[in-house]
């Protein structure tokens, strides 16, 4: 058994990063961005209107109001898409819509509101004295050219999108997507929906695996519940490892009669880096590589198998796909969180904002097998190796669940 720290070390120094690939823009959506998106153009690339109005000649309108209208000259319409070629000068103005180019000369817009419409189609009166600026986008005034709009690293959302689609970008390269394959262990397996006969139990932890492998942006290639069968097994993992990038199993891979995964792996040719971490739950831990895969044994547990992936395999499909790295999370507990002397404790918990501060409890539920100590919670805690309970207002480390937010 090997402490959590140097384990973390050990798969730091054996991962590998994904080839990357182009994809349309509408392909890109839950993918890792692997370029910078760079400003080809100021935005807005031009000064222009942000009203419908008039642009006009700010020094023209000093004192007009509703009681003193004054009169300009109406030279010509600015349109947006349309190149405008119009210039004003004293007493002139121009119609200027939304989005369309400023003429020349011109240096603030009239909203319509505040005119008293067109007079003979060549005048109209302004009825409120202007600023200079106002109303106007200037060029530049939100992005220049040449600015970093999104650094490499990214998982594309909508945000995103629409930045890179407002500059032009039509494809983007990205990380390929991690094959990945899982594969549970037992005769007790019975998949949700059908009977169960006795000493049976339905199979959870595949269906959460495969919610958890989408959500990290991997692909799942190969999934199955393998049977306490040696042979089934070694036929499964010599088609996982020639087709994935990662494996990952649940049970197997503790000291049972039937627990083959572990013989099995190294059989194929599998180095073995450890089998058991200091942690709780989820000692029997092995995690092994043959040329560029990643093999993970968790054990069958839910709530072992559940945070193991949170704790070990979700981090490194992020890192192997360069998506970067959240800054670790901190906590005050409100309620006590139970440490083990020599292992890193781990438990669903709940985390929120009291009175501006970041508090946080640990579920009532500490039996490995409850997976419903899921239920309702947040974010994992984590404590490391020590006597005794940590107290309330004492500071504890937090993963918050990405598909979950802080109330």
């Amino acid at each position: 058994m090997i402490p959590f720290q140097e384990a973390k070390s050990i798969i730091a120094q054996n991962l590998f990063n994904m080839r990357k690939e182009t994809v349309t823009l509408n392909e890109s959506v839950g993918r890792v961005l692997r370029q910078n998106i760079v400003s080809s153009f100021p935005s807005p690339r031009f000064n222009n209107s942000a009203m419908d109005g008039f642009a006009v000649r700010s020094k023209d309108l000093k004192d007009a109001s509703k009681m003193n209208p004054i009169k300009l000259k109406i030279v010509g319409v600015s349109s947006a898409g349309l190149p405008s070629n119009i210039s004003i000068g004293k007493g002139e103005c121009a119609q200027c819509m939304t989005g369309a180019e400023i003429p020349k000369g011109a240096d603030a817009i009239v909203m319509v509101e505040d005119t008293s419409g067109f007079l003979d189609n060549d005048f109209v009166n302004i009825m409120t004295s202007v600023s200079f600026g106002k109303h106007i986008r200037k060029k530049g005034e939100e992005i220049k050219e040449g600015d970093v709009l999104i650094k490499e690293g990214i998982r594309i959302t909508a945000n995103e999108i629409g930045t890179c689609a407002t500059f032009g970008y039509g494809e983007l390269d990205v990380s390929k997507r991690p094959k990945v394959s899982i594969f549970g262990t037992g005769n007790e397996l019975v998949e949700p929906g059908m009977k169960l006969g006795k000493g049976q139990i339905y199979n959870s932890n595949l269906y959460v695996f495969s919610e958890l492998v989408e959500k990290a942006g991997a692909e799942i290639k190969m999934r199955e519940v393998i049977k306490d069968d040696k042979e089934s097994l070694k036929s499964f993992l010599s088609q996982a490892l020639e087709e994935s990038d990662v494996i990952i199993s649940s049970g197997g891979v503790s000291m049972g009669r039937y627990d083959y995964v572990r013989d099995v792996l190294i059989e194929l040719g599998v180095k073995e880096h450890f089998w058991k971490v200091a942690q709780k739950p989820g000692k029997p831990l092995f995690f092994g590589t043959k040329e560029n895969k990643l093999i993970f044994g968790l054990p069958g547990n839910p709530v072992s198998s559940y945070i193991g992936f949170m704790k070990w395999v979700w981090p490194v499909l992020k890192d192997i796909m360069g998506e970067n790295i959240e800054k670790p999370l901190y906590g005050k507990l409100d309620e006590l969180f139970p440490r083990e002397k020599t292992k890193h404790r781990f438990l669903f918990g709940q985390a929120e904002y009291k009175n501006g501060i970041l508090v946080c409890r640990p579920t009532i539920r500490l039996g490995s097998h409850m997976l419903t100590s899921a239920l309702g919670a947040n974010c994992i805690l984590s404590a490391k190796p020590g006597d005794g309970f940590l107290k309330p207002g004492e500071s504890i480390r937090i993963n918050l669940l990405p598909w979950k937010c802080i109330q």
